[in-house]
């Protein structure tokens, strides 16, 4: 979750990439690759997808766009190599991540936390439809910036949505709009009192609700669950950096995921 050097120049709009997937209860039907985005699949067979950005980061005027259909039958986990980085752009123009997921069967999509770096533009959108059936387990975490290395984020801006159908019917809609002084706003009680790090959980499926109890006995004070649904479970969490956030999400999607996280997960 560390690399070598922050990051102080902005860098020039120069990357494209897209992944379409397709899985079936046999295997792949469909995949398809272009620019910066490879997917690799570390195991036999198609149940872990790995995501790999060969551009090393998302800056100004960057365009990555991912696609993946689960058919009935299939379960796919889908992670991410690494955590993506937002780094800062030249312009005003921001950098974009667009994911459509398409679900008939069982999807896992846990990538990597995303870093925010200063005078980063970013916008990402994550929409999901689901078959009545489907099940759909994912979690996207942000860290603002990494402790370890002194980053304050001063100057950026960061928008994010989520969007949940099933049946055609919309059933999570999320959306976060952060810009100017981020660790101003995220220093005031109201907010994140301090916090540098933050996920957005949600379990859509069959029974989720006999999940609750369970995931509120393991969360610290800054994060909390509930059901917006039988069939959906939200959980929101704080930390103070990535390993702390780490430590909170780690038996919760190991308990809901109900099989071992992908090794890229490990703390």
């Amino acid at each position: 979750m560390q690399d070598a050097a922050p990051i102080t120049a902005p860098l020039q709009p120069r990357s494209r990439g897209e992944i379409r997937l397709g899985v079936g209860a046999r295997g792949l039907t469909a995949l398809r690759q272009s620019g910066s985005m490879k997917l690799l699949f570390p195991r036999r067979g198609t149940d872990e997808g790995v995501l790999v950005n060969t551009s090393g980061g998302i800056t100004g005027g960057d365009r990555f766009r991912i696609g993946a259909e689960v058919g009935a039958g299939a379960h796919v986990t889908l992670t991410t190599q690494a955590c993506e980085r937002a780094y800062a752009a030249a312009g005003e123009v921001p950098g974009r991540m667009d994911s459509r997921l398409t679900v008939s069967g069982s999807l896992d999509w846990l990538p990597q936390e995303t870093i925010l770096f200063d005078r980063c533009r970013f916008s990402r959108r994550l929409e999901v439809d689901l078959s009545a059936e489907a099940r759909f387990l994912m979690c996207e975490a942000v860290l603002f910036g990494r402790l370890a290395r002194g980053e304050v984020l001063r100057d950026a801006v960061f928008r994010d949505r989520i969007a949940i159908r099933r049946e055609g019917r919309l059933v999570y809609l999320d959306g976060l709009d952060l810009a100017g002084d981020l660790a101003a706003t995220l220093d005031r009680p109201a907010v994140a009192d301090g916090a540098r790090a933050m996920a957005s959980l949600v379990l859509a499926a069959a029974g989720a609700e006999g999940h609750l109890d369970g995931i509120r006995a393991m969360l610290p004070p800054t994060a909390g669950a509930s059901c917006l649904a039988p069939d959906l479970l939200v959980l929101r969490a704080l930390a103070p950096d990535g390993f702390e956030l780490r430590r909170t999400l780690v038996p919760v999607l190991e308990r809901l995921s109900g099989r071992p996280l992908p090794s890229v997960w490990r703390i």
